[in-house]
């Protein structure tokens, strides 16, 4: 136990000192539980020792009956809070509390008394809170005094000011404006930490994060920041410009203004940097001095509309090109379609059955939104309007990329339109097997093979046809593949073999030839 030294050699024990105070005190832990108490607090309270040590201070001693408890109990935890959070004493003006007294029959009385409280944190060398003392003044006969003699009408008089009339009065109104203060700071702090955006206050030159709310705890991946420069807490932003804008800020006192900008954070602890985009204001807070004093930060996270935006460029970008190639395709199919067709009725029919291959494989590709189809999915919808059931589709699931499918979707629609016009789909009994397969998963080649059987006697054409100039012009120069035809008898063979791993662009499928 620590002494106190009064004169000389004489030393008086601390606790004897406590205990025999007339005023009452009580010692709490920094939650608030009863650590110790001297005599006047227990006679005050009409308590014992036994009853209160180590309970929570609010659980040990009960309000009175009609008492409006939350409302004291408040007052006096949010005293307590202040002290506890500045390191400083916080008074208290004026708190009723009713206290209880028994009764020589054994029943409990409660008292309704008025009270003046101040609680003194007690901190140890290193600065650390380890107790907190509350002393309290029983003022009821002070307040009644003064109410009385303010009843009166009478102007202040020697008594008035002796007894602390004006001083309790003052105390009061200081005590009801600071409770106001404090019920305001309360709602901006609740409308701070509630914001939808991120939001941070720094303080001083070092950018020393004093508050931040969720928005931002989010953004940063939830790290322990408070109380940490901003070169500590995101030791990530060096390079990035970030820190020398907040140092400008500081410095000249101008705001800084940041429109989706660009910004590397560790948001999963030991994972890359994530890129994100941030709209935000670096505002200066000044005292009533007009010194800095600190920054306001303010902004929120537009990573998902950056993304979107860019998204839609893409595909405007795309659908441009898209259409220009669609526009020239149908230009070129239309002109090679009418040099080989001199009927216009022939001619109408042959090209809107190509229209309308092409038009299957766009609706393929719009399913996945322009990402890829199956070539399964190409082959059925060019065959099947050619009697499908006769047509038997074997292989593996490939995905075509959007420039493959068109072209492929145009070579076997020639292959099918043939097969019904001259070969194995013109009489009753033809049939058409397409096989195909993927060799070499390092550097994929599709090799898909057409195979007619059971139809009219085949044989070599004459003159090549605008058909079969548009199949190989689409195999050999647009895919960069390799095409062989067989005109057997027993059947036309058609064997294509194409890199699946090239990345081909959309192009005029139908040109040249």
């Amino acid at each position: 136990m620590k002494e106190l030294v009064i004169s000389g050699d004489l030393a008086v024990d601390l606790a004897a000192v406590f205990d025999a105070s007339p005023n009452p005190y009580v010692l709490l832990t920094p939650d608030l539980t009863v650590a110790g108490l001297n005599e006047a607090y227990l006679k005050v309270t009409s308590s014992t020792r036994e009853a209160v040590i180590g309970q929570p201070l609010f659980g040990a001693f009960t309000a009175g009956p009609g008492e409006d408890a939350p409302e004291n109990i408040r007052q006096v935890r949010e005293s307590m809070q202040r002290a506890m959070d500045t390191r400083r004493p916080d008074h208290l003006a004026l708190v009723a509390f009713a206290m209880a007294r028994p009764q020589a029959d054994g029943s409990v009385v409660f008292e309704d008394r008025l009270w003046s409280a101040t609680h003194t944190p007690i901190l140890n060398r290193d600065g650390e809170l380890v107790y907190l003392l509350q002393h309290t003044t029983d003022v009821t006969e002070l307040e009644q005094l003064r109410s009385l003699n303010a009843g009166s009408g009478a102007s202040p008089n020697a008594l008035d000011t002796l007894v602390g009339g004006d001083l309790l009065l003052r105390a009061a109104k200081v005590q009801q404006a600071n409770r106001e203060l404090e019920l305001e700071r309360r709602r901006l702090h609740e409308m701070f930490m509630q914001a939808p955006g991120f939001v941070a206050v720094l303080s001083g030159p070092d950018h020393v994060f004093q508050m931040h709310n969720p928005a931002y705890s989010q953004l940063i991946g939830h790290r322990d920041i408070t109380g940490k420069t901003v070169r500590e807490a995101l030791p990530e932003l060096v390079g990035q410009g970030y820190y020398e804008f907040l140092d400008h800020v500081f410095t000249t006192g101008e705001p800084y203004e940041g429109r989706e900008s660009r910004v590397h954070l560790q948001r999963i602890p030991g994972a890359p940097l994530e890129e994100v985009f941030l709209n935000f204001i670096y505002q200066p807070i000044r005292d009533d001095g007009g010194h800095i004093v600190g920054i306001f930060v303010q902004g929120h996270d537009v990573t998902n509309d950056v993304r979107a935006a860019e998204r839609q460029k893409l595909m405007i970008d795309e659908l441009n090109h898209r259409v220009k190639n669609t526009l020239a395709t149908v230009q070129s199919i239309a002109m090679q379609t009418a040099r080989s067709h001199q009927d216009p009725k022939d001619f109408a029919q042959s090209f809107q059955a190509r229209i309308l291959a092409l038009s299957h494989t766009h609706d393929l590709l719009t399913r996945s939104h322009w990402e890829g189809a199956e070539l399964h999915d190409v082959l059925r919808h060019e065959t099947e309007a050619h009697d499908g059931h006769r047509v038997t589709l074997t292989g593996p699931s490939v995905a075509l990329n959007p420039a493959t499918a068109l072209s492929l979707g145009m070579i076997f629609h020639e292959l099918a339109t043939n097969a019904a016009k001259y070969g194995a789909l013109s009489s009753a009994d033809g049939r058409v097997m397409v096989d195909w397969s993927v060799g070499d998963q390092r550097d994929r080649r599709l090799t898909v093979t057409w195979r007619e059987v059971g139809g009219p006697r085949v044989q070599a054409p004459t003159r090549r046809g605008f058909g079969a100039r548009l199949i190989e012009r689409n195999v050999r120069h647009d895919l960069a593949g390799t095409l062989a035809l067989d005109y057997a008898e027993g059947g036309l063979v058609a064997q294509i073999s194409i890199p699946l791993d090239r990345d081909a662009p959309v192009q005029d499928t139908a040109s040249g030839g």
